[in-house]
């Protein structure tokens, strides 16, 4: 206790023990409920967040076992404090160790007595600067000596100001034990003022915070790299964006390809990002008009999500865009799409749906890898075309995919979609659901209210993956 507060101060009167010991009860519980959560939480280290959550608990943990002891220490009073040197030795015995990880052997308190030039050191702050406590204590003036050197003007600063304008000290250094284990110290101290209000003594609290400080340290260090990996992925995510835009069809609401003629197909189209993640799949939809005339629609998917996917797909679709530009049938495209996806250094797999419509006939010429095939609907009924065989890209080399002809009617309805679009259902059901809108389906006046009356079903679905739905209609 400072010198200059008497027995019968206020500030010398401790608390009811019933209160404390209440806080302490109280205290302890909370530390009871958030050790098992800390315990229950993921421990495996490779989530930043699960890092960040972690340390939180840990620096919560080491807060709540501070504040538990800080109370025990105001209920039974400071610990011991060893004579001055003069004393015979035997009345500077080392007091009994504290229990381990008690915070009463991380505080410990001192003063300064600048008349007398002499010091006296309570047992826990040898204990804490790792001195012999059979030695005298040091003066002010060789305090700094256990200070490492970058924090020793702090120290001194401090010092100073308390010696000389009578400012408390309250600030942290780093101290050098003899066997070179490096402390942090946080300590606490005012003057002591003579009748004549001049500084008779210096008392201070020192405080070993190193684990404390610990903990802070990588709470703070596990958030910054989680704000780090959330930079990443929001520049990942911009990226992908800007490259699936680039790369998917621009037109947005109805489309009639060929151009030219009147036997056309009215299209229109529309992707649905997952719910899950912030990061961009691989699917993709696309409606191309080739130079003999033919309309080339295709769907697909590169498993994965990011930009590496994205920039995959881009490979994959300019692959079928070029390929089909020059005459390639759908059967021998897959069989070249999956030697591309192969050759590539990252090992992929992607399904896809490939098809070439001829107006003059009405004849649909069309190559499946591992994808579910189109949908027919006709006359307010609807089915699902017969599958050709054909693996997903990427599973096998030298891969031989068939081909499938259909012979369309004016009027009918294709639907080409991906996985993603009906979630959480197996491929038969998902297929039966979009199948029961083949009423609704009939008295559409065109692609883009079909593909409204898909949105209506599965838009507002929480989905796991991206989606995309591809819809033709046969006019004449």
């Amino acid at each position: 206790m400072p010198s200059h507060l008497s027995a019968d101060h206020p500030a010398a009167q401790p608390p009811g023990r019933g209160s404390v010991d209440a806080l302490i009860s109280q205290t302890r519980r909370l530390k009871g409920d958030v050790d098992a959560v800390r315990r229950d939480a993921p421990s495996d280290g490779l989530d930043p967040q699960e890092r960040w959550q972690r340390a939180l608990y840990d620096l919560a943990l080491h807060q709540l076992t501070d504040l538990d002891e800080h109370l025990a220490q105001l209920r039974d009073g400071p610990p011991p404090v060893p004579s001055v040197p003069g004393e015979p030795s035997a009345a500077r015995t080392a007091p009994p160790a504290p229990r381990r990880g008690s915070l009463l052997s991380r505080v410990g308190s001192a003063d300064w007595n600048l008349l007398t030039d002499e010091a006296s050191w309570s047992g826990e702050l040898y204990r804490i600067l790792g001195r012999d406590h059979t030695a005298p204590p040091l003066t002010l003036d060789e305090l700094p000596s256990l200070v490492l050197d970058e924090d020793r003007p702090r120290l001194t600063g401090m010092v100073t100001d308390c010696l000389v304008d009578a400012k408390r000290i309250d600030g942290e250094f780093r101290v050098v034990r003899p066997d070179g284990e490096v402390r942090t110290v946080h300590m606490m101290g005012e003057p002591v003022l003579a009748a004549d209000g001049s500084t008779a003594s210096m008392w201070a609290v020192l405080r070993d915070v190193s684990e404390l400080r610990r903990s802070e340290r990588a709470v703070s260090e596990t958030r910054d790299s989680l704000q780090r990996q959330r930079q990443r992925a929001q520049s990942e995510h911009r990226l992908a964006v800007e490259l699936q835009e680039a790369v998917l069809p621009p037109w947005r609401g109805s489309l009639r390809l060929p151009h030219q003629g009147t036997e056309t197909l009215d299209l229109a189209a529309h992707y649905l990002p997952s719910s899950a993640s912030a990061l961009i799949g691989g699917d993709w939809y696309d409606a191309l008009e080739l130079a003999d005339g033919e309309t080339l629609l295709s769907v697909g998917d590169l498993t994965g999500h990011g930009v590496a996917v994205a920039s995959g797909m881009a490979t994959l679709l300019g692959a079928v865009r070029g390929m089909a530009m020059a005459g390639t049938q759908p059967g021998q495209l897959m069989s070249l799409l999956n030697q591309l996806l192969d050759a590539t250094v990252q090992p992929a797999l992607g399904s896809a749906v490939c098809c070439r419509y001829r107006p003059e006939s009405r004849t649909l010429v069309w190559a499946q890898a591992g994808h579910p095939a189109p949908l027919l609907f006709r006359s307010g009924t609807g089915r699902r075309l017969n599958s050709p065989d054909g693996v997903l890209l990427g599973a096998t080399s030298g891969a031989v995919y068939a081909q499938a002809e259909e012979t369309l009617e004016p009027g009918d309805l294709l639907l080409l979609h991906t996985d993603g679009l009906v979630p959480g259902r197996s491929s038969t059901a998902a297929v039966n659901r979009l199948l029961d809108l083949a009423p609704r389906f009939d008295g559409a006046r065109s692609a883009q209210d079909c593909v409204r009356m898909v949105m209506e079903e599965f838009g507002e679905t929480e989905r796991e993956d991206d989606a995309c739905v591809l819809i033709a209609k046969v006019t004449s």
